[in-house]
């Protein structure tokens, strides 16, 4: 089964499998949100991040390769009261544009290894603007401890070195590494490995 596939699948049951509130990191970065201006969700799955950004006042693009993920994401931002732009496509390989962003958010979008994670990574710098905000959550190595979701290999996940190699040119970076019980849906529940970097390009 491709990795398409496996995820279609998994989005296709009528739950939001990792529910419908916003990741725990980003919305504690509410402050630092611009009050308008444009925000990039990769990988945004059924639209949780995406919808709660907007909700903020920003302009959403919501990317994702899953037709039926992005399906649930319209239907949650219309429920919500919000409109975001759905945008098909994966987020190794989509055109990112550039500086057209204030905000980019790339939260638990582990499923690829490096050589693809740095084009992931280098598409997400060149979408923000000068001065823009980067948001981004992942798993450490030592996630596999824990097995309660995420990469199942450890190039997979990041390290502080990893993220500083590929972002080390921002203004500033913010890096914050720890465990915590999380409870995002049914899908992803348990201690987790965690690491989190906020960056002002």
């Amino acid at each position: 089964m491709s990795e398409y596939e496996r995820w279609e699948s998994r989005f296709s049951v009528s739950e939001y499998i990792f529910g419908t509130a916003p990741n725990a990191f980003l919305a504690a970065q509410r402050e630092r949100l611009p009050k308008s201006g444009r925000a990039l969700a990769i990988a945004d799955g059924e639209g949780r991040n995406g919808v709660w950004l907007a909700e903020q006042g920003l302009e959403v693009v919501s990317l994702d390769f899953s037709p039926t993920a992005q399906e649930k994401a319209r239907a949650l931002a219309a429920e919500r009261g919000v409109t975001i732009t759905t945008e098909l496509g994966d987020a190794v390989n989509w055109n990112y544009p550039s500086e057209a962003f204030d905000v980019v958010a790339i939260i638990f979008t582990q499923f690829c290894g490096p050589a693809d994670r740095a084009k992931k990574f280098a598409g997400a710098k060149r979408a923000l603007k000068p001065g823009g905000l980067l948001l981004l959550e992942g798993y450490t190595p030592k996630q596999l401890e824990y097995g309660t979701g995420g990469p199942k290999v450890v190039e997979n996940t990041y390290t502080q070195a990893v993220l500083e190699e590929a972002f080390g040119d921002f203004a500033s970076l913010e890096f914050r590494e720890y465990e915590t019980f999380m409870q995002e849906g049914t899908a992803h529940g348990g201690m987790c490995a965690v690491i989190d970097l906020v960056g002002r390009k």
